[in-house]
Order: C-alpha cells, then structure tokens, then sequence
C-alpha cells in the first residue's frame, strides 16, 4: 500500500475535514477532538460522496423509563457525517450507520507522525465503484452478434 502525506496537523481545523484525492481515490479524513480518521468517500448505500456531507453532533433521545421521549440533545462526543445524496449518516469515529450497526464506511489507515498527517492508500481493487463516481460505470460489453444474426436470417429470408 501506497503511503501517503497529506498536511501537517496545524492545517485540519477542529473539528474538520478534507477530502484528498490520490490514485484516483477520494478520501475523507476527519479531525475531531485531536483525533483522526479517514473513510473512502464512497457511501455504501449508492456510492455517493459521503465525506463531503453535513458534519453535525449526534442527535440523542432523553428516554424515561416509561419510554416516553423526554427530549433530544446534540452529543458532546459523537459527531455524524450525513451523506449529501440521500441522508444516510455515520459515526465519523468508527464510520459506521447511525442504526444499522452492519453498515459502514471502508475505513482508510491513518497516522500522525512529528506533526505530519499521513493515509495509507488502499489497492484499486475496488476501481469499479470509484469509477461508478465520475459517471464511468464498467459495464459488461454488450453482445448483440445473436440479435444481429437472427435480424440478418429473417431479412434474407423475406
């Protein structure tokens, strides 16, 4: 795996992010109370750019025992990403879903070494879904030699 600089710590606000995009992959690298993490910025949902949604603190219930809603706060510890396509929100600590625990974002390596900031760059395994990003979806080529054949049969035929 490729490693990568990406800034010196001074250059991320807090809490903030940035998206850096290397070998054609985009990533999004969050800091939050002196902590860093970094996401592939592709949602799981419909590949949208997740990293680059709403960073909002998350929203938590005030439940009584007789789970009646006594009222909603905003975390002091937790902060969500909301994909901008369609809502879907995740934990930027652990990157995963706010309700469905089973789906997440694929987490990138990250590491502060002397004041620099640095990922570690997955392989291109996944080139067909950050293809599907930029509007170049891979798909299987078409093979209409049988239509064409069976067109050709009927027109020799008439």
């Amino acid at each position: 795996m490729l490693e990568v600089s990406i800034g010196r710590v001074e250059s991320f606000a807090d809490p903030g992010r940035k998206i850096v995009a290397i070998d054609g992959i985009e990533i999004g690298v969050f800091h939050l109370r002196g902590t860093f993490t970094a996401f592939e910025n592709i949602c799981p949902h419909l590949a949208g750019p997740v990293c680059q949604g709403l960073m909002l603190p998350r929203t938590v219930d005030n439940v009584a025992e007789d789970n009646v809603n006594l009222a909603r706060h905003f975390s002091t510890t937790q902060h969500n990403v909301i994909c901008p396509w369609h809502g879907m929100e995740f934990d930027i600590s652990t990157g995963e879903h706010v309700t469905t625990k089973t789906l997440r974002l694929r987490k990138i390596e990250i590491r502060v070494e002397d004041g620099e900031v640095f990922v570690k760059v997955p392989e291109r395994r996944y080139q067909h879904i950050n293809s599907s990003l930029h509007g170049e979806r891979q798909r299987p080529a078409r093979d209409d030699s049988a239509k064409t054949g069976s067109a050709d049969a009927r027109s020799r035929g008439n």
